[in-house]
């Protein structure tokens, strides 16, 4: 493994408390980041911190609730005095089936945590990287937001939305120290595969060229650099881990 130079630097990882969230906040602390992990779930938070040790700080937030958010910010920085990364990464899939069929409640429970919640999230850390001049933000999109799976309308529809957003904030941004990007990766096997159909998790693996899925630590690995101070003159960037299936 690659260590990569994140010493002094203090990330926020939505959804960390498990999956590519947890991946990736251990990759970010063995690269000597500290960290704090939010997550909606109280125990897999704790089961988190004890694994990952004394340099990670846990909020329970639902980042679908705006209040909840700005709130995990203010907790946050009573621990840590400033938000250098920021890795959004929270996300779920919503059921699998046709448009037509999609449950109008699952459709609007999906937009609220896979791209209000990343709104939220991005629009209250942004003033505290603009003070200091400095930030890293990682969005977790999806080869489903430049493909478009069927039977997945929501979640296509959301982490397009998620790849859209990430280049107007990486713009706006563009004259700051803060860089914005976002990763689609195809398929990476973690429990959020639990919300998934059989048939479609079958119908995802048909579309990488490698024959594989992902790895959490291929995922991580990628997020890393990109929260580096390194990565300094990409934003609003696209970056793929596909296995070959999306090379756009």
């Amino acid at each position: 493994m690659n260590h990569l130079d994140l010493h002094g630097r203090h990330a926020v990882i939505t959804g960390g408390a498990a999956g590519l969230g947890f991946a990736i906040a251990k990759r970010l602390l063995a690269s000597g980041a500290s960290a704090t992990l939010w997550d909606l779930d109280a125990d897999a938070l704790a089961d988190a911190a004890h694994e990952l040790g004394p340099a990670v700080q846990t909020v329970v937030v639902n980042v679908a609730h705006h209040d909840s958010v700005a709130a995990a910010v203010r907790q946050t920085l009573l621990h840590s005095s400033r938000i250098d990364v920021l890795v959004n990464c929270a996300g779920i899939t919503g059921p699998n089936v046709k448009l037509w069929d999609y449950p109008p409640k699952d459709w609007l429970q999906v937009m609220q945590v896979n791209l209000n919640g990343l709104f939220y999230c991005c629009r209250e850390v942004v003033p505290h990287m603009r003070a200091l001049n400095y930030g890293r933000i990682v969005n977790i999109a999806s080869v489903a937001g430049k493909d478009g799976n069927p039977n997945a309308s929501a979640y296509s529809a959301s982490k397009a939305a998620v790849i859209a957003l990430t280049k107007s904030l990486g713009k706006e941004l563009a004259d700051t120290g803060v860089r914005v990007n976002c990763i689609t990766p195809a398929a990476v096997k973690t429990a959020i595969f639990d919300q998934m159909t059989p048939e479609h998790i079958q119908f995802m693996l048909s579309k990488i060229p490698m024959g594989r899925f992902g790895e959490p630590e291929e995922v991580a690995a990628m997020v890393a650099w990109l929260c580096t101070e390194e990565c300094s003159f990409s934003t609003g960037a696209v970056f793929d881990l596909s296995g070959g299936r999306s090379s756009y």
